[in-house]
């Protein structure tokens, strides 16, 4: 009789049990929602781990906006400011109803892990009892400095003769702006990212195109001495070659890119056979 009860009070237990887990994840909500009821955020999440740039989405009540607007912030646990911006309706903001809104937010690296996002509701009064916020708790990971480099890629349509002609010149030759980490490589690692091809569909749309990646092409190595500096790539299926305009062209992408950086006078490609018609 003593196991058959045994038995019967670890089916209880079980049961109690697995209707709570049912009941809490039902009660889960897929949103972080303020005390007041006014702002609801998908992302991110309450104590979630975030990088710079942040991306924030979510929906809040019409009055919380002024002019399809209102402040966000980011803060460390002492209340000090490491970024700050807008957040924008993407609807009709003049409405009680909730209005969804987005918004990207910059910020420092900090110091502390543990952060605030704040979402800080549109006050235009100036009115002390019109101020109104929504914190949540948030995990800000340590970003590892950016710098700002240019990859130049080519446009076709800036290289052309008064007939029209493809002139297959530096003239074609553009710049597109990327930010990557600072490192001990900047060169290399700039170059390696050239290589990969990567361009917006914007950048496409003005014309701008590139036969990178090709395949098997990548940088071994790069060094600078009186000006020179050496790429050493290994192009085993030997990508690299072609006629004259294509080379010139794949050859200018890579000058024009190390040479936006200080100390670099003229680029010499090993083995020495790559990049020839």
């Amino acid at each position: 009789m003593s196991k058959k009860i045994t038995i019967l009070l670890l089916l209880v237990v079980a049961v109690i049990v697995g209707t709570s887990a049912i009941l809490k994840l039902l009660n889960q909500q897929p949103y972080e929602i303020s005390p007041s009821g006014l702002v609801k955020v998908t992302s991110p999440r309450a104590n979630q781990t975030v990088q710079s740039p942040l991306a924030i989405k979510g929906e809040a009540k019409g009055f919380w906006y002024f002019e399809a607007s209102f402040p966000i912030k980011i803060l460390d646990e002492n209340d000090n400011v490491l970024g700050f911006g807008i957040a924008q309706a993407k609807s009709d903001w003049m409405t009680e109803d909730f209005v969804p809104f987005e918004a990207t937010l910059d910020f420092e690296a900090p110091v502390q892990e543990k952060g605030f996002l704040v979402l800080i509701k549109d006050n235009p009064s100036g009115l002390p009892e019109n101020d109104a916020e929504f914190r949540i708790p948030i995990v800000l990971e340590k970003t590892q400095p950016q710098q700002t480099v240019d990859l130049y890629y080519y446009n076709s349509g800036l290289d052309q003769d008064e007939s029209g002609n493809i002139m297959c010149s530096r003239q074609g030759i553009v710049p597109v702006q990327r930010k990557t980490p600072v490192t001990q490589t900047p060169i290399q690692d700039t170059i390696k990212l050239l290589l990969k091809g990567e361009l917006t569909n914007d950048e496409r749309a003005q014309g701008i195109s590139t036969e990178y990646p090709l395949e098997g092409l990548f940088l071994e190595s790069a060094s600078l001495k009186d000006g020179v500096l050496t790429l050493q790539f290994n192009d085993p299926n030997y990508k690299t070659g072609g006629g004259s305009c294509r080379v010139g062209i794949l050859w200018f992408q890579i000058e024009a890119t190390a040479k936006q950086f200080v100390g670099v006078n003229s680029v010499r490609f090993l083995p020495e056979e790559l990049f020839q018609p």
